[in-house]
């Protein structure tokens, strides 16, 4: 995969998943939808993903630093 791919997966995944994270934007859609009793376990999924993009764009800077294309 190209570098590129991989930095800009991370980095809008990564933005992705901080806005949900740190904002009440899916608990405000989650209510809206009648969903509002999965809202506990949102955690489980938001944080590891946010802990894999972060990763995942540390990787692809490490890549992109040593000229791997």
């Amino acid at each position: 995969m190209k570098t590129s791919t991989l930095l800009k997966t991370g980095l809008i995944g990564m933005l992705i998943s901080a806005l949900c994270c740190f904002t009440p934007i899916l608990v405000i859609l989650f209510g809206a939808v009648g969903l509002a009793a999965w809202v506990g376990h949102l955690d489980a999924v938001l944080i590891p993903s946010l802990a894999v993009f972060t990763l995942l764009t540390i990787y692809a800077f490490i890549r992109k630093d040593r000229g791997k294309i």
